[in-house]
């Protein structure tokens, strides 16, 4: 039954996850928009720290952690999320739905396998403004500026347990898919009876990998140490440009008619994403308790805005830290269900990389959850359990004239768990 409700998942959040919008961000207007999370939901209720080689879940940050699964494992997850925008002169709210991972995770003795797909970055924004008076004909322009789209991740990865405290996995990921920009300038005032569109088809496909490792030891016979580590190098994608310029007349409605246009194909162009290293260590006890933290550090991106005529925008180094953990007041009570529930909780603050007016785009969050055993619901194993979190946190400012994004994201997954692969003795 799992087995086919694993299939029917799959076949329809696949589609979903390729069609959905998933970003309302004005920062996503930069690079290749905004990059999601990339571990599981139960990472990001502890601050998206993701070090534990789980028995029962999918670690998808380090895929040194899929041969320390004990059942296979299905698990699925999607945010809704609410976000404020704040600048000094007013404030705005949008809101969005999304699919954020699917996978599947298969242990066989002392090999683990794993693939999925999910979302690797978003573009969602509309953006307008007046610029100043241009010196060369003192005419202001008021533009719009519009985008769509972002990149997808397939991955399959496996992992090897070298020794029984000691762990290495490999992934390789397939990216692909596009992103669709729209810029649109007028005159005020009747200057010119038309206005001129910009339109950009860009599609996107590359491959790169993972390589990662996981020690854990445990001491006195009661505490758990926890050490992991992870790497991807700088990933070669390979983009064509579709652009097309027109002219056009807005009636009074905001309907746009095309006087004239012009299509052009740009060609192919390599860009690279940055490489990334994550390092990070944790404490606690098996199936009670554990506390960790971790780091990540990425290069600086090398991408820029879309459009021509930006020059307020630079990329550094960027690193994000996470803390967080979870307690288990009893994780086999056979009387109290509150007991065996995991709790969650943990922090995160994040450099983004990148610098818009001289100022630092940071993003900082405190996360929460719980995790719900399902093991009177679903399956016969006691491990299959629902997880529901949020996060509550801030991205930008609102100095130099920009814009200060204070969300709310509400996160649920469900991890179900089965055995495979198991000879039957009676028919």
């Amino acid at each position: 039954m799992i087995k086919n409700l694993i299939a029917g998942f799959c076949l329809f959040f696949a589609g979903v996850a390729f069609a959905q919008q998933n970003s309302a961000s004005p920062y996503s207007y930069y690079g290749i928009g905004d990059i999601k999370f990339k571990g599981t939901n139960e990472n990001r209720a502890m601050g998206g720290v993701g070090i534990l080689p789980d028995s029962i879940h999918v670690n998808l940050q380090n895929p040194a952690g899929y041969s320390a699964l004990k059942l296979t494992t299905f698990t699925i997850g999607g945010t809704t999320s609410s976000t404020g925008f704040k600048t000094n002169e007013g404030s705005d709210r949008s809101g969005r739905t999304t699919v954020d991972y699917i996978a599947v995770a298969i242990p066989v003795k002392r090999f683990g396998f794993a693939f999925g797909i999910m979302p690797y970055s978003a573009v969602g924004y509309r953006i307008n403004n007046t610029t100043q008076p241009d010196p060369a004909d003192g005419y202001v322009r008021y533009n719009e500026f519009e985008g769509t789209g972002g990149l997808n991740r397939v991955f399959g990865g496996a992992s090897f347990n070298v020794t029984e405290n000691f762990s290495i996995g490999g992934e390789f990921q397939y990216f692909f898919g596009d992103i669709e920009t729209r810029s649109l300038t007028t005159l005020p005032g009747g200057a010119l009876q038309y206005s001129t569109r910009e339109t950009n088809a860009s599609e996107y496909d590359g491959y790169s990998y993972t390589l990662g490792a996981m020690y854990h030891k445990r001491i006195n016979n009661k505490w758990e140490l926890y050490v992991s580590g992870a790497y991807t190098p700088e990933t070669k994608l390979n983009s064509t440009i579709n652009r097309s310029l027109a002219t056009v007349s807005i009636s009074s409605n905001g309907t746009e008619s095309v006087i004239d246009s012009q299509d052009y194909v740009l060609g192919s162009e390599d860009i690279y994403l940055p490489s990334k290293v994550t390092g990070g260590f944790g404490f606690g006890q098996a199936r009670r308790w554990f506390a960790g933290a971790d780091i990540t550090l990425q290069d600086a991106n090398s991408l820029s805005a879309r459009f021509q005529g930006i020059d307020n925008v630079a990329f550094e180094k960027s690193q994000k830290m996470s803390l967080g953990g979870y307690w288990i007041p009893k994780f086999n009570s056979f009387t109290s269900y509150l007991s065996r529930i995991t709790y969650r909780a943990g922090v995160k603050y994040e450099k983004t990389g990148l610098v818009l007016n001289n100022e630092n785009i940071n993003d900082m969050a405190l996360t929460f959850g719980v995790g719900l055993p399902l093991s009177s619901v679903v399956g016969s194993y006691g491990s299959s359990n629902l997880n529901i979190g949020a996060e509550i946190g801030r991205r930008g400012t609102t100095a130099s004239g920009l814009i200060q994004e204070n969300y709310v994201n509400i996160f649920i997954s469900l991890s179900l768990n089965d055995r495979w692969f198991i000879k039957r003795k009676y028919e």
